[in-house]
């Protein structure tokens, strides 16, 4: 079976995209190729890297990239993290059979050290309960 192809979008793509990235990595990596991108691409922000680090998550090979790297590529599913991205979606010449969108807050507009390892969290839960999802599906393919 073919890994699923997941595009995880935010507007910089130093904070949320690059948690969810990981995360799938790290929850699911045998069946999901993870790849995150933004649409105003900054640099990992530190906090996300510690935040994940902390939880025992790899960072390494994290990086920021556009949304344009990805022009003309198909996902099984595009999950945006923030509302900048779904309006940059609209513009994209990529396709996905599946788009969500998942409201998780900025850490990064919070001035809190926690607000990174909320978002990790809450990022995994969401995660963990789509993961749960595709794994029917595949049983019942």
């Amino acid at each position: 079976m073919r890994q699923r192809r997941v595009l995880f979008l935010c507007n910089a793509n130093s904070a949320r995209s690059l948690m969810g990235e990981a995360l799938l990595r790290h929850l699911a990596g045998d069946r999901f190729e993870a790849f995150s991108a933004g649409s105003e691409p900054d640099r990992p922000h530190e906090l996300t890297l510690a935040a994940l680090e902390k939880q025992g998550i790899p960072t390494e090979g994290l990086a920021s990239k556009s949304l344009a790297d990805f022009a003309g590529e198909h996902f099984d599913s595009v999950i945006v993290l923030c509302d900048k991205a779904q309006q940059a979606c609209r513009d994209w010449h990529g396709s996905s059979d599946e788009y969500l969108y998942w409201d998780i807050r900025d850490p990064r507009l919070i001035e809190r050290w926690d607000a990174y390892e909320q978002a990790v969290a809450e990022i995994r839960h969401r995660l963990m309960l789509w993961l749960e999802i595709k794994g029917r599906d595949d049983f019942e393919r």
